[in-house]
Protein backbone atom coordinates (compact mmCIF):
# COMPACT_ATOMS: atom_id res chain seq x y z
CA UNK A 1 0.00 0.00 0.00
CA UNK A 2 2.48 3.04 -1.27
CA UNK A 3 0.48 5.94 -1.29
CA UNK A 4 3.36 7.79 -3.49
CA UNK A 5 2.16 5.23 -6.41
CA UNK A 6 -1.18 4.95 -5.61
CA UNK A 7 -1.57 8.12 -5.96
CA UNK A 8 -1.35 8.65 -9.54
CA UNK A 9 -4.26 6.67 -10.10
CA UNK A 10 -6.43 7.05 -7.23
CA UNK A 11 -8.45 10.84 -6.39
CA UNK A 12 -7.13 12.50 -3.32
CA UNK A 13 -9.97 11.77 -1.01
CA UNK A 14 -10.06 7.95 -1.61
CA UNK A 15 -6.36 7.43 -0.98
CA UNK A 16 -7.12 7.29 2.59
CA UNK A 17 -9.53 4.28 2.22
CA UNK A 18 -6.85 1.99 0.36
CA UNK A 19 -3.03 3.01 1.52
CA UNK A 20 -1.83 3.67 4.63
CA UNK A 21 -1.97 7.22 5.71
CA UNK A 22 0.64 9.81 6.67
CA UNK A 23 4.26 8.66 5.24
CA UNK A 24 7.05 10.52 6.70
CA UNK A 25 10.92 9.95 6.94
CA UNK A 26 12.42 6.78 8.92
CA UNK A 27 14.14 8.16 12.27
CA UNK A 28 17.55 8.75 12.10
CA UNK A 29 18.57 4.95 13.90
CA UNK A 30 15.75 2.99 13.57
CA UNK A 31 16.12 -0.48 16.06
CA UNK A 32 13.74 -2.80 13.58
CA UNK A 33 12.45 -2.39 9.78
CA UNK A 34 15.51 -0.86 8.41
CA UNK A 35 14.50 -1.10 4.77
CA UNK A 36 10.57 -0.14 4.80
CA UNK A 37 8.72 3.07 4.91
CA UNK A 38 7.24 4.58 8.05
CA UNK A 39 4.36 6.76 8.94
CA UNK A 40 2.45 8.91 11.19
CA UNK A 41 -0.75 8.50 13.10
CA UNK A 42 -3.90 10.19 12.82
CA UNK A 43 -7.91 10.18 12.34
CA UNK A 44 -7.17 9.06 8.63
CA UNK A 45 -6.77 5.79 9.29
CA UNK A 46 -10.20 5.35 10.11
CA UNK A 47 -10.59 5.40 6.63
CA UNK A 48 -8.34 2.77 5.99
CA UNK A 49 -10.16 0.71 8.70
CA UNK A 50 -13.77 0.71 7.23
CA UNK A 51 -12.09 -0.76 3.87
CA UNK A 52 -10.43 -3.75 5.95
CA UNK A 53 -13.88 -4.17 7.58
CA UNK A 54 -15.65 -4.75 3.97
CA UNK A 55 -12.61 -6.57 2.77
CA UNK A 56 -13.33 -8.99 6.11
CA UNK A 57 -17.37 -8.72 5.70
CA UNK A 58 -16.75 -10.21 1.49
CA UNK A 59 -14.32 -12.88 2.09
CA UNK A 60 -16.10 -14.14 5.07
CA UNK A 61 -19.38 -14.70 3.30
CA UNK A 62 -17.68 -15.96 0.21
CA UNK A 63 -15.94 -18.53 2.20
CA UNK A 64 -19.11 -19.35 4.49
CA UNK A 65 -21.54 -19.51 1.79
CA UNK A 66 -19.46 -20.63 -1.00
CA UNK A 67 -16.74 -22.90 0.79
CA UNK A 68 -17.96 -23.99 4.39
CA UNK A 69 -21.75 -24.35 4.38
CA UNK A 70 -21.84 -26.32 1.12
CA UNK A 71 -18.95 -28.87 2.42
CA UNK A 72 -20.82 -29.30 6.15
CA UNK A 73 -23.95 -30.19 3.76
CA UNK A 74 -22.34 -32.57 1.63
CA UNK A 75 -20.98 -34.38 4.37
CA UNK A 76 -23.32 -34.37 7.15
CA UNK A 77 -26.26 -35.03 4.14
CA UNK A 78 -23.68 -38.44 3.69
CA UNK A 79 -23.67 -39.19 7.03
CA UNK A 80 -27.09 -39.51 7.93
CA UNK A 81 -27.96 -40.96 4.73
CA UNK A 82 -25.42 -43.69 5.47
CA UNK A 83 -26.75 -43.93 9.01
CA UNK A 84 -30.48 -44.31 8.02
CA UNK A 85 -29.06 -47.24 5.64
CA UNK A 86 -27.34 -48.43 8.89
CA UNK A 87 -30.64 -48.79 10.93
CA UNK A 88 -32.39 -49.74 8.37
CA UNK A 89 -29.89 -53.30 8.46
CA UNK A 90 -30.73 -53.87 11.79
CA UNK A 91 -34.10 -53.24 11.83
CA UNK A 92 -35.08 -55.52 9.28
CA UNK A 93 -37.41 -57.47 10.79
CA UNK A 94 -39.34 -54.51 12.19
CA UNK A 95 -42.92 -54.53 12.37
CA UNK A 96 -44.99 -54.02 9.53
CA UNK A 97 -47.89 -51.87 9.10
CA UNK A 98 -50.89 -52.67 7.43
CA UNK A 99 -50.34 -49.89 3.92
CA UNK A 100 -47.38 -51.70 3.22
CA UNK A 101 -44.71 -49.25 5.44
CA UNK A 102 -42.63 -50.28 8.07
CA UNK A 103 -41.88 -48.43 10.74
CA UNK A 104 -38.04 -48.35 12.39
CA UNK A 105 -38.79 -47.83 15.99
CA UNK A 106 -35.28 -47.66 17.32
CA UNK A 107 -34.51 -44.11 17.58
CA UNK A 108 -37.83 -42.72 16.10
CA UNK A 109 -35.95 -41.00 13.35
CA UNK A 110 -36.14 -42.94 10.72
CA UNK A 111 -39.38 -44.67 8.46
CA UNK A 112 -38.46 -47.70 6.02
CA UNK A 113 -41.28 -48.27 3.02
CA UNK A 114 -42.25 -51.85 1.53
CA UNK A 115 -39.39 -51.63 -1.16
CA UNK A 116 -36.85 -51.03 1.63
CA UNK A 117 -35.75 -47.23 0.82
CA UNK A 118 -35.06 -44.91 2.96
CA UNK A 119 -37.70 -42.11 3.90
CA UNK A 120 -36.04 -38.42 3.71
CA UNK A 121 -34.89 -37.37 7.76
CA UNK A 122 -37.79 -35.91 9.91
CA UNK A 123 -37.96 -32.27 10.65
CA UNK A 124 -36.18 -32.85 14.15
CA UNK A 125 -33.20 -34.11 11.80
CA UNK A 126 -33.27 -31.73 9.38
CA UNK A 127 -33.53 -29.02 11.72
CA UNK A 128 -30.59 -30.48 13.63
CA UNK A 129 -28.57 -30.77 10.26
CA UNK A 130 -29.03 -26.90 9.37
CA UNK A 131 -28.15 -25.63 12.62
CA UNK A 132 -24.75 -28.00 12.48
CA UNK A 133 -23.92 -26.33 8.82
CA UNK A 134 -24.36 -22.95 9.88
CA UNK A 135 -22.43 -23.66 13.19
CA UNK A 136 -19.74 -24.94 10.92
CA UNK A 137 -19.74 -22.42 8.32
CA UNK A 138 -19.70 -19.85 11.03
CA UNK A 139 -16.06 -21.37 11.98
CA UNK A 140 -14.42 -21.23 9.00
CA UNK A 141 -13.81 -17.70 9.16
CA UNK A 142 -11.41 -17.77 12.71
CA UNK A 143 -9.95 -21.02 11.09
CA UNK A 144 -8.69 -18.88 8.12
CA UNK A 145 -7.99 -15.70 9.91
CA UNK A 146 -6.22 -16.37 12.97
CA UNK A 147 -3.43 -18.23 11.67
CA UNK A 148 -2.73 -16.12 9.31
CA UNK A 149 -2.70 -12.98 11.63
CA UNK A 150 -0.74 -15.30 14.20
CA UNK A 151 2.39 -15.83 11.81
CA UNK A 152 1.75 -11.51 10.38
CA UNK A 153 2.12 -11.06 14.29
CA UNK A 154 5.06 -13.54 14.82
CA UNK A 155 6.60 -12.05 12.35
CA UNK A 156 6.25 -8.48 13.64
CA UNK A 157 7.40 -9.14 17.06
CA UNK A 158 10.26 -10.99 15.76
CA UNK A 159 11.69 -7.88 13.88
CA UNK A 160 10.92 -5.78 17.02
CA UNK A 161 13.81 -5.42 19.41
CA UNK A 162 11.23 -6.79 22.27
CA UNK A 163 11.48 -10.55 24.46
CA UNK A 164 8.78 -12.54 25.20
CA UNK A 165 10.29 -12.93 28.47
CA UNK A 166 11.33 -9.91 29.09
CA UNK A 167 8.97 -7.25 28.66
CA UNK A 168 10.74 -4.66 29.67
CA UNK A 169 12.19 -4.02 26.21
CA UNK A 170 8.46 -3.05 25.71
CA UNK A 171 9.24 0.51 26.80
CA UNK A 172 12.49 1.04 25.92
CA UNK A 173 12.92 4.13 23.51
CA UNK A 174 9.26 5.13 24.32
CA UNK A 175 7.45 7.09 22.60
CA UNK A 176 7.79 5.18 19.70
CA UNK A 177 6.92 6.89 16.26
CA UNK A 178 7.10 6.47 13.81
CA UNK A 179 5.70 3.61 13.17
CA UNK A 180 6.77 0.95 10.33
CA UNK A 181 4.38 0.31 7.83
CA UNK A 182 4.35 -3.29 8.80
CA UNK A 183 3.08 -2.05 12.71
CA UNK A 184 1.02 0.21 11.07
CA UNK A 185 -0.79 -2.41 8.86
CA UNK A 186 -0.90 -4.91 11.25
CA UNK A 187 -2.28 -2.33 14.15
CA UNK A 188 -5.17 -1.15 11.53
CA UNK A 189 -5.83 -4.79 10.35
CA UNK A 190 -6.53 -6.23 14.11
CA UNK A 191 -8.82 -3.06 15.03
CA UNK A 192 -10.86 -3.96 12.10
CA UNK A 193 -11.19 -7.54 12.58
CA UNK A 194 -12.72 -6.72 16.33
CA UNK A 195 -14.95 -4.17 14.88
CA UNK A 196 -16.03 -6.53 12.39
CA UNK A 197 -16.50 -9.13 14.95
CA UNK A 198 -18.90 -7.24 16.79
CA UNK A 199 -20.99 -6.29 14.06
CA UNK A 200 -20.79 -10.41 13.67
CA UNK A 201 -21.70 -10.99 17.25
CA UNK A 202 -25.24 -8.64 17.26
CA UNK A 203 -25.96 -10.21 13.54
CA UNK A 204 -25.66 -13.94 14.65
CA UNK A 205 -27.99 -16.09 16.96
CA UNK A 206 -27.16 -14.87 20.70
CA UNK A 207 -25.01 -17.28 22.73
CA UNK A 208 -24.82 -17.78 25.58
CA UNK A 209 -21.91 -15.48 26.54
CA UNK A 210 -23.10 -12.96 24.34
CA UNK A 211 -22.46 -9.80 27.01
CA UNK A 212 -18.92 -11.33 28.28
CA UNK A 213 -17.33 -11.65 24.12
CA UNK A 214 -19.27 -7.84 23.73
CA UNK A 215 -17.42 -6.85 26.96
CA UNK A 216 -14.08 -8.54 25.67
CA UNK A 217 -14.15 -7.13 22.33
CA UNK A 218 -15.03 -3.41 23.51
CA UNK A 219 -12.04 -3.63 25.92
CA UNK A 220 -9.77 -5.09 23.17
CA UNK A 221 -10.88 -2.24 20.74
CA UNK A 222 -10.37 0.49 23.12
CA UNK A 223 -7.11 -0.98 24.14
CA UNK A 224 -6.03 -0.97 20.36
CA UNK A 225 -7.00 2.17 19.55
CA UNK A 226 -5.42 4.01 22.66
CA UNK A 227 -2.62 2.38 22.33
CA UNK A 228 -1.85 3.17 18.89
CA UNK A 229 -3.08 7.14 19.67
CA UNK A 230 -0.17 6.99 22.93
CA UNK A 231 1.88 5.20 20.91
CA UNK A 232 2.86 2.24 22.79
CA UNK A 233 2.59 -0.03 20.02
CA UNK A 234 4.78 -2.56 20.59
CA UNK A 235 2.98 -3.43 23.56
CA UNK A 236 0.19 -4.04 21.35
CA UNK A 237 1.64 -6.16 19.06
CA UNK A 238 2.93 -8.33 21.05
CA UNK A 239 -1.01 -8.72 23.12
CA UNK A 240 -2.24 -8.99 19.97
CA UNK A 241 -0.26 -12.15 19.02
CA UNK A 242 -0.38 -13.61 22.40
CA UNK A 243 -4.65 -13.90 21.95
CA UNK A 244 -4.37 -15.01 18.78
CA UNK A 245 -2.34 -17.87 19.05
CA UNK A 246 -5.17 -20.16 20.81
CA UNK A 247 -7.75 -18.27 19.02
CA UNK A 248 -7.04 -20.89 16.20
CA UNK A 249 -7.85 -24.41 17.85
CA UNK A 250 -11.24 -23.42 19.73
CA UNK A 251 -12.63 -23.33 15.94
CA UNK A 252 -10.99 -26.12 14.97
CA UNK A 253 -12.13 -28.29 17.83
CA UNK A 254 -16.04 -26.80 17.18
CA UNK A 255 -15.56 -27.59 13.66
CA UNK A 256 -14.38 -31.02 14.46
CA UNK A 257 -17.32 -31.19 16.43
CA UNK A 258 -20.09 -30.32 14.55
CA UNK A 259 -19.09 -32.65 11.51
CA UNK A 260 -19.43 -35.49 13.91
CA UNK A 261 -16.03 -36.49 13.42
CA UNK A 262 -14.46 -39.35 15.98
CA UNK A 263 -14.48 -37.22 19.54
CA UNK A 264 -11.12 -38.26 20.50
CA UNK A 265 -9.88 -35.66 17.68
CA UNK A 266 -12.35 -32.99 19.21
CA UNK A 267 -10.77 -33.74 22.79
CA UNK A 268 -7.73 -33.52 21.44
CA UNK A 269 -8.01 -30.34 19.94
CA UNK A 270 -9.61 -28.98 23.55
CA UNK A 271 -7.14 -30.31 25.58
CA UNK A 272 -4.15 -28.21 23.33
CA UNK A 273 -6.55 -25.62 23.40
CA UNK A 274 -6.50 -25.57 27.03
CA UNK A 275 -2.76 -25.76 27.57
CA UNK A 276 -2.27 -22.41 25.20
CA UNK A 277 -4.86 -20.58 26.74
CA UNK A 278 -3.60 -21.07 30.07
CA UNK A 279 0.26 -20.18 29.02
CA UNK A 280 -0.78 -17.11 26.74
CA UNK A 281 -3.80 -15.77 29.00
CA UNK A 282 -2.95 -16.59 32.02
CA UNK A 283 1.10 -16.67 32.07
CA UNK A 284 2.63 -14.50 29.21
CA UNK A 285 -0.05 -11.95 29.76
CA UNK A 286 -0.03 -11.69 33.29
CA UNK A 287 4.02 -11.26 32.99
CA UNK A 288 2.66 -7.67 30.13
CA UNK A 289 0.14 -6.41 32.92
CA UNK A 290 3.07 -6.75 35.59
CA UNK A 291 5.52 -5.18 33.39
CA UNK A 292 2.70 -2.29 32.48
CA UNK A 293 1.88 -1.84 36.03
CA UNK A 294 5.57 -1.97 37.56
CA UNK A 295 8.42 -1.46 34.75
CA UNK A 296 6.41 1.44 32.68
CA UNK A 297 6.07 3.98 35.97
CA UNK A 298 9.83 3.07 36.52
CA UNK A 299 11.45 3.86 33.35
CA UNK A 300 9.57 6.75 32.17
CA UNK A 301 8.27 9.46 34.19
CA UNK A 302 4.68 11.11 33.97
CA UNK A 303 4.79 13.60 31.39
CA UNK A 304 2.09 14.80 28.55
CA UNK A 305 4.02 16.35 26.01
CA UNK A 306 2.03 16.00 22.70
CA UNK A 307 4.62 17.75 19.82
CA UNK A 308 7.27 14.34 21.19
CA UNK A 309 4.45 12.34 21.13
CA UNK A 310 4.85 11.24 24.91
CA UNK A 311 1.56 10.56 26.43
CA UNK A 312 2.43 8.82 29.64
CA UNK A 313 0.08 10.59 32.52
CA UNK A 314 -0.77 8.80 35.39
CA UNK A 315 -4.23 8.89 34.50
CA UNK A 316 -3.26 6.92 31.36
CA UNK A 317 -1.42 4.66 33.20
CA UNK A 318 -4.20 3.94 35.69
CA UNK A 319 -6.49 3.56 32.41
CA UNK A 320 -4.48 1.21 30.55
CA UNK A 321 -3.80 -1.18 33.62
CA UNK A 322 -7.50 -1.26 34.50
CA UNK A 323 -9.03 -2.25 31.09
CA UNK A 324 -5.92 -4.99 30.88
CA UNK A 325 -7.34 -6.19 34.54
CA UNK A 326 -10.45 -5.90 33.14
CA UNK A 327 -9.91 -8.20 30.16
CA UNK A 328 -8.14 -10.77 32.68
CA UNK A 329 -10.72 -10.97 34.41
CA UNK A 330 -13.30 -11.66 31.59
CA UNK A 331 -10.68 -14.41 30.57
CA UNK A 332 -10.66 -16.20 34.18
CA UNK A 333 -14.12 -16.39 33.91
CA UNK A 334 -13.77 -18.56 30.42
CA UNK A 335 -11.34 -20.68 32.08
CA UNK A 336 -13.17 -21.65 35.04
CA UNK A 337 -15.62 -22.21 32.08
CA UNK A 338 -13.09 -24.20 30.49
CA UNK A 339 -11.97 -26.51 33.38
CA UNK A 340 -15.62 -26.99 33.95
CA UNK A 341 -15.71 -28.60 30.50
CA UNK A 342 -12.24 -30.84 31.37
CA UNK A 343 -13.36 -31.96 34.47
CA UNK A 344 -16.87 -33.24 32.71
CA UNK A 345 -14.98 -35.03 30.21
CA UNK A 346 -12.48 -36.51 32.61
CA UNK A 347 -15.17 -37.66 35.32
CA UNK A 348 -18.32 -38.59 33.02
CA UNK A 349 -16.65 -39.24 29.73
CA UNK A 350 -18.63 -36.87 27.64
CA UNK A 351 -17.05 -35.50 24.75
CA UNK A 352 -15.77 -31.95 25.10
CA UNK A 353 -18.09 -28.71 23.92
CA UNK A 354 -17.52 -25.16 24.98
CA UNK A 355 -19.67 -24.22 27.42
CA UNK A 356 -19.01 -20.43 26.57
CA UNK A 357 -20.94 -19.60 23.35
CA UNK A 358 -21.51 -23.20 21.66
CA UNK A 359 -25.21 -23.01 22.60
CA UNK A 360 -27.93 -20.12 21.62
CA UNK A 361 -29.34 -18.58 24.43
CA UNK A 362 -32.90 -19.14 26.01
CA UNK A 363 -35.59 -18.24 23.89
CA UNK A 364 -34.33 -19.15 20.48
CA UNK A 365 -34.77 -22.82 18.82
CA UNK A 366 -33.90 -25.74 20.16
CA UNK A 367 -30.81 -26.10 21.80
CA UNK A 368 -27.91 -28.07 19.85
CA UNK A 369 -27.14 -31.61 20.98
Amino acid sequence: MNSFSASEWLHPRLLPFFTLSYPTDPPKNPDSFHNTQYYGTGLQDLCLIVTIIAVYAIIRDVFRLGVFEPFARWKLNRDLQQNCSTRELKHSDSVVIGNGRSSLNGNGHVTVNGNGKVTRPNKKEQRKLHRRVLRFAEQGWPIIYYPLQTAFGVYINRELPTRLFNPVDLWIGYPHIPVAGPVKLYYLAQTAFYLHQMLILNAEAPRKDHYQMMTHHVITVFLMGTSYYYNFTRVGCLLMVLMDWCDIFLPMAKMIRYLALPQIYCDATFVWWLISWFVTRHVLFVVVIYSTMFDLPRLHPWKWDPPSGHYLTKGAHVMFTSSLLALEIIQIMWFAMICRIAWRVLTSGQGASDDRSDEESPGTDEKEE
